[in-house]
C-alpha cells in the first residue's frame, strides 16, 4: 500500500522563531503540543517532563477525574430487586419477573478495580515522521496519557509492545511507580531493523489468550497492516477482544500519509519491506490521486475499528494531541457510552 511507503528526503515544514529546546519536543514558535522526541535525552529526564506536561494539561483541564471507560455503575450482574417507576427498563430481569409475577430489575455490581491492557506497535512503521515528533513518540505519549488518566484507585496498568522482531509484555501491576518502569521499559524498546514488518494481530491475539478478567484494551497503532486482499489483518483478533473487554484505539498519524508536497522526484522507502520507489510530486494528479487513496484507507481503518466496536481517536504528528485526547474524553462522556462507537 502506497501509504506505507517512507521517505528518508521529506522536508519538513519550516520552524520560525527560537530553536526548540533539544531533547524537548516543544517548540517555542509553536506552543507545547509536540511530545519529547525520546531519541534526543535521558529517558527518565524526558518521560519526567512528559508526565508534568500530561498531568498539568489533563488535570486542569479534566478536573481531574479519571477516563470514564466502564458505563454505569458497574459490568457485573447482581441481585435482583422490584422495579420502581423511573428504573432503567434496559436492566429488567425477565427471568424472576416472569417467576415471581412481579417487574424485577437486575442490580449490577461496580467495578472497583479497572485492569487495562495497552498494545503498543512500535514497528517500523513508526518511525517516521515529518512534523513536530515521529510516530513512535506520539504512540508513548498517548500512552503516557492513559497511564495517567487510568492508574489510581487501585487499578492496574500492563502492556503488550510488539515490534515485528520481539513481543515484549509488561505485567499489569497497580500504582503510579509502576506505570513509571512500564513507560520507561516501552521506551527502552530496541527499534525494529529495517525490512521487518510489523505483527500487530499476533500481538492482539497473545493478549486474548488466556483470558483476562474484564477490562479496558488501548491499542496503540498506525494500523496500516492488512493481508493479500487488503483487509485489515489486526480486525479479526480485535473483535474477539471486543467480546469481553471495552476497546480503544488509539491511531497515529503523520500529515505526509495524507498528502505529498511538491518537492519533486522523491525517493521514498518502505521501511517494513525495504522497498525503494521514485514519486514524482511534482505532478498535481499523481499527488490528487495519492490523496485519494490516503483518504479511502483511513476511511477503511475507521470503519473496520467501528465494525470490532471500539472507541477511535486520531493523533497527528502535525497537532496538539493532548487537546485531542481532552476532546475525545469530553465527547465520550456527553454520549455516555463508555467510549466504543459502535
Amino acid at each position: 500500500m502506497i501509504l506505507r511507503r517512507r521517505s528518508g528526503g521529506a522536508a519538513a515544514p519550516e520552524q520560525t522563531g527560537s530553536p526548540p529546546t533539544p531533547g524537548s519536543g516543544i517548540d517555542p514558535g509553536a506552543g507545547d503540543g509536540a511530545p519529547p522526541h525520546f531519541g534526543e535525552g535521558p529517558a527518565d529526564v524526558l518521560l519526567q517532563r512528559l508526565e508534568l506536561t500530561v498531568r498539568r494539561r489533563l488535570d486542569g483541564l479534566l478536573q481531574g477525574d479519571h477516563l470514564g471507560l466502564v458505563p454505569g455503575s458497574g459490568t457485573e450482574a447482581g441481585d435482583s430487586r422490584t422495579y420502581h417507576p423511573g428504573d432503567d427498563v434496559r436492566r429488567m430481569d425477565w427471568p424472576v419477573t416472569a417467576r415471581t409475577q412481579v417487574a424485577h430489575v437486575r442490580e449490577t455490581i461496580a467495578d472497583r478495580e479497572l485492569e487495562t491492557w495497552a498494545v503498543v506497535d512500535l514497528s517500523a512503521s513508526l518511525d517516521f515522521g515529518t512534523a513536530a515528533c515521529t510516530k513512535r513518540d506520539l504512540a508513548i505519549a498517548g500512552l503516557a496519557a492513559v497511564s495517567h488518566l487510568t492508574v489510581r484507585g487501585g487499578n492496574r496498568l500492563g502492556a503488550v509492545v510488539t515490534t515485528g522482531e520481539r513481543v515484549d509484555r509488561q505485567p499489569a501491576t497497580a500504582g503510579r511507580l509502576a506505570a513509571d518502569r512500564l513507560l520507561r521499559a516501552v521506551v527502552a524498546t530496541p527499534r525494529a531493523a529495517g525490512g521487518r514488518r510489523g505483527d500487530l494481530a499476533a500481538a492482539l491475539e497473545s493478549l486474548r489468550r488466556p483470558p483476562r478478567r474484564r477490562g479496558l484494551v488501548v491499542v496503540v497503532s498506525d494500523f496500516l497492516g492488512s493481508d493479500a486482499l487488503g483487509v485489515p489483518d489486526w480486525e479479526r483478533p480485535l473483535r474477539g477482544l471486543a467480546a469481553r473487554h471495552e476497546l480503544l484505539a488509539i491511531e497515529v498519524v503523520d500529515p505526509r500519509e495524507l498528502e505529498l508536497p511538491d518537492v519533486g522526484l522523491l525517493t521514498v522507502v518502505d521501511p517494513e519491506t525495504g522497498q525503494t520507489l521514485e514519486v514524482p510530486t511534482g505532478d498535481a494528479a499523481f499527488r490528487a490521486r495519492f490523496a485519494e487513496g490516503a483518504a479511502a484507507q483511513r476511511r477503511a481503518i475507521a470503519a473496520a475499528l467501528r465494525r470490532a466496536g471500539a472507541g477511535h481517536l486520531q493523533l497527528r504528528t502535525d497537532r496538539d494531541w493532548l487537546m485531542d485526547v481532552v476532546r475525545f474524553v469530553a465527547d465520550r462522556r456527553r454520549a455516555g457510552s463508555g467510549g466504543a462507537s459502535r
